[in-house]
């Protein structure tokens, strides 16, 4: 069984971190197929959303595998196989790939958390535009009680998702933050019970895909395209991203089915 696993059903492409055993924690054969994974998705018209859980009940994701990729990073072991020797020769590449840690992904993703969020796993999580937790789930950055720093992606979109302090705690205290907190401060979109999770992201998932394919992606780029700019440049950003829907097939289909009383047929053009 691939550790990363891929599967599109009706246009939601499940991917699935499926090392249950070490709670999900990234290897280098995770990192890679998981950076292809996205790579593939962008790529493929039939695919309106993600939905992107870990396997088990006890982790979404524990972070790195440090026992495996510390030494390949710092050069205390020498890479023993092909992934991980891409790894060492890619790294910062496949890290921006594999973690999202980047503005050209523009599919919407959906994220079941299911048990533990923690290091790069909860960075990982964060960039997912919606995510639906168990009440079991806890989230922890914990790389500065390791003499590291968090730098997958969470220094630069923390802060600007959840507020200043409440980032700060995460990342400086390393504070464990249970799901009844995470809600609150706007971590999470929901929290149901851990047999509800996929069930529930699933639903939101189908829901994102009626809409049209083309305005789902141009939206998610203008917000992150836009944000942190001013607003007369995020403006411009907003209206390039509009010019180009409005030109397509499918913003004259949306509105006539609606008129017309029908579920709209829409394409991606």
């Amino acid at each position: 069984m691939s550790l990363v696993q891929v599967e599109n059903d009706g246009g939601v492409a499940m991917v699935t971190l499926n090392r249950p055993e070490k709670h999900n924690a990234l290897n280098a054969e995770m990192m890679v197929r998981l950076a292809e994974a996205w790579d593939e998705i962008a790529q493929d018209d039939s695919v309106r959303v993600v939905l992107l859980t870990g396997a088990g009940e006890r982790a979404f994701c524990a972070g790195a595998d440090l026992g495996s990729l510390a030494p390949l990073a710092t050069g205390a072991r020498a890479p023993e196989t092909v992934f991980e020797k891409r790894w060492v020769d890619e790294h910062q590449s496949l890290v921006d790939r594999a973690l999202l840690r980047r503005t050209d992904f523009h599919k919407p993703v959906v994220a079941a958390v299911n048990g533990l969020a923690v290091a790069a796993g909860f960075e990982l999580m964060l960039s997912a535009d919606l995510r639906v937790a168990s009440t079991a789930s806890t989230f922890q950055l914990s790389e500065v009680r390791h003499g590291l720093i968090p730098s997958g992606g969470s220094l630069a979109r923390l802060p600007r998702q959840i507020g200043w302090t409440n980032a700060m705690e995460i990342i400086l205290a390393a504070s464990v933050i249970e799901a009844d907190r995470a809600l609150p401060m706007g971590l999470i979109n929901r929290i149901v019970a851990p047999t509800d999770v996929r069930v529930t992201a699933r639903a939101l998932c189908d829901r994102i895909a009626e809409g049209a394919p083309l305005a789902l992606t141009k939206a998610k780029e203008a917000v992150l395209c836009s944000s942190g700019r001013g607003l007369p440049e995020a403006f411009e950003i907003e209206q390039a991203c509009q010019a180009v829907v409005m030109a397509s097939q499918d913003a004259r289909e949306g509105p006539l089915a609606f008129m017309e009383r029908r579920a709209p047929q829409f394409t991606g053009r």
